[in-house]
This record gives C-alpha cells, structure tokens and sequence, in this order.
C-alpha cells in the first residue's frame, strides 16, 4: 500500500477531514487529524446538511456508518415549503407522501452537523483528533512537511491534506489562485430555543425547510433538532458591503433596523425573526473559487472540500463535495490503482477539479437564480416534476 509506514496529518476536523480519516483509519493507515477547535463542544455546528446517495451517503457506506448514520438523520425534516413576502404559502409539500429511501438516487436526507460530526469523531481511534491545534505554518522536512501550531506544538507528516475550510491557511502551499466574490452576501442567523422567542416563524416552519422569497431576496429557514432555528438572510450586495453598509453587524437593534428597511415591503410577520435578543448573528459574502482553475500536483500534499473548491451554499453540494473527495482520495491512495503516491495524488486532483467545476458552474446559476428579480417563479418552477424529485 502506497501509505504503509508514512505519517498522514489532515488539517480540519471538519466533514470531509473527519470522513477521509475514518477510510484510511479502515486500511491501518497511520494518520493524524489536526483540529483548531479546544474540544469537540466548544463551538455551536451549523445548519442542517442532505446527504445524496451518489457522494455523501456513498461516502459513508464505504466508511461503515452508514447503519450509525440512519440513527441520527431527522425524518421529515427535508420536507419543503415556499412562501412570498406576504408569507402566503406557495408550496408545501409536508402532506405529500414520497416513495424514495435510502438507496434511491433521489433520497436525500438531513442531518444537523453536530450528530454528523459527533458519529464520525466516535468512529476514530483514541488519539486520531488532536485538539486544540490551529495551524499557523508548515515547512518542508525530508520528503514531507514540519507543521507548526499556534499552540507551539510541532508535528511531522509525509503527507498533509488540506480540509481546513474555506479560509484555509494551508491552500496557498499549493496554489495563489484567489477566490471570486459571487455577487450575494447572507446575514446567518441561529435563534436559540426558537419555539418560544419566535413562535410564529417556529410554527411557520413546520419542522423542515423554508424558503421565502421575492425580488431578489431571500429568507432560508432550517430548524435543529436542538430547537433552534438557522436562518440565511440572501441578497445581491457589492464586495465590500459589510464594510461599507454601516449596519454594526454586532448589534441586533442594528441589524434589525436595517431589516425593517430593507425588507419593508415585506410583511410585517417577518420582523419577528430579528425582535429577539435569544441570538447569533454573522454576515457570510459568498465566494468561490474559479471553475477553470489548475495546480501543479505535489507528491505531499493535496486538499478536498471548501478548501480546494468553496462555492455558495445554495445547491446544498459544500459538504457532499467533500465527503466525495474524501472517498477518491482513499481510493486513489488505497486500492492499489496507482504505483506512487505521486501518480495518485494526481490522477484524484485531476478527478475531483473536473468534478467540482461542474458542481461550481451549477451553484452559480442556482445562485444567481435564487437572487434574481424572478427567483420566487424559479424555485416554484423547480419544484415542480421534475425537478422536485432531483432535489429531495
């Protein structure tokens, strides 16, 4: 086996790392994950995710969790409805009765990232996370790398793969390719035991996923299974819009001031959401990096997930594409394909850009479409057959 008897170090105990780790911890690979993070509990997860049949679920099949995956997923919760600014109920599909399970090419089911992350952490090996290290700079050692923590923790790994997020620190040891800004920014808001500071939005909701919108805006709705409800609040915004709104992102009576605003034609209803103190809020400009983009292969480092191809969130792929890189970096490095790490790292980076310029070029339009003066008809007509049945 091309890994046998080397030291592998994944930075980012996230999705994606968490997942690679586990298939290479099935094959006695020797590999380490690097997490900033001081513990597992100390940082709230996001949203929801749906896993699909032919990247995420697959992934975690190969990984063997897929049985400890069916006892944590929320049924129901990937059922849809769509409202305009008047919150008239346009789509609502809780009461319909869907055929498709696990096994089906459209079954795409939802877990919140805590469980999903807490199943994979359980599924390594005492040791296999180290916390509390945030990578600060790495050097070139023999054949591999000197990794440096903020911590002053030393590590050595013979190949380091990159799974640190959308900011990764590590990326620009492989390319200087920048990021491109979308053209929509979001204000992400969590409100924290949901049920009783906003009642209305909570039963609104029904216990699965909502969109609002019209005129190119945007309001996502995702309940937790904590009882708390995480919204997206999308819009069309220059670059440099969180600089320069003057809306102190920091202070809610600000931020709903600027709601009041900037949604006034809206209805009323909709304040709710922004009258509670019981909340986290974070502006999120959306990037991506370009479709056509290239890299010269290193025989000692690669990366999956947002770091080597982040996108906006609105074609629910981020974390999918991550566990999908995570299972054909295993295989390329795994089964006996390729017969130096050199060959294999190439043949998977050549795999996975081709993959996820077609994933990019997708979210895009869907990005634009959700923003654009028509999206309400867009997404109503995209949920309809059958476009609906690609989607859940």
């Amino acid at each position: 086996m091309l890994l046998q008897n080397k030291q592998v170090a994944i930075i980012g105990g996230g999705p994606g790392g968490l997942t690679l780790a586990r298939l290479l911890q099935q094959q006695g690979v020797n590999v380490k994950v690097y997490e900033r993070d001081a513990d597992r509990y100390v940082r709230q997860q996001g949203s929801t995710l749906d896993l699909h049949d032919d990247t995420g679920l697959k992934a975690l099949d190969v990984a063997g969790l897929l049985d400890e995956f069916k006892k944590h997923y929320r049924p129901k919760a990937d059922k849809m409805r769509i409202t305009n600014s008047q919150m008239d109920i346009l789509l609502d599909d809780h009461d319909e009765k869907h055929e498709e399970d696990f096994g089906h090419e459209h079954f795409r089911p939802e877990i919140d990232r805590g469980p999903l992350r807490n199943l994979l952490i359980a599924s390594l090996n005492e040791g296999n996370i180290i916390w509390n290290a945030r990578f600060t700079e790495m050097k070139p050692s023999g054949d591999g790398w000197s990794i440096l923590f903020e911590n002053g923790a030393t590590a050595y790994a013979d190949l380091v793969i990159a799974a640190d997020g959308a900011n990764s620190r590590v990326r620009k040891y492989l390319t200087d390719i920048r990021p491109v800004y979308s053209g929509v920014s979001s204000i992400e808001v969590d409100i924290h035991n949901a049920e009783q500071h906003t009642p209305n939005l909570w039963k609104l909701v029904k216990g699965g996923k909502l969109i609002a919108l019209e005129h190119g805006k945007t309001i996502c709705f995702g309940p937790k299974g904590d009882g708390t409800l995480s919204v997206l609040i999308g819009l069309k915004t220059p670059e440099d819009w969180l600089a320069s709104s003057e809306i102190d992102f920091t202070n809610i009576a600000s931020m709903a001031a600027w709601f009041q605003k900037e949604f006034a034609a809206w209805s009323q209803e909709w304040q709710e959401l922004l009258a509670t103190d019981a909340l986290t809020l974070v502006p999120r400009p959306w990037y991506h990096f370009p479709i056509d983009q290239y890299w010269k292969a290193l025989p000692n480092l690669t990366m999956i997930g947002d770091a080597a191809h982040r996108i906006p969130p609105f074609a629910g792929e981020g974390a999918n594409q991550a566990l999908a890189d995570a299972l054909d970096l295993y295989d390329a490095l795994c089964l006996g394909q390729f017969e130096t790490i050199d060959q294999a790292i190439a043949s998977f980076e050549k795999k996975m850009c081709k993959r996820a310029a077609e994933i990019t070029e997708m979210t895009l339009q869907q990005t634009e479409a959700m923003h654009a003066e028509n999206n309400l008809q867009f997404l109503l007509d995209f949920f309809t057959w059958p476009a609906a049945s690609q989607l859940r």
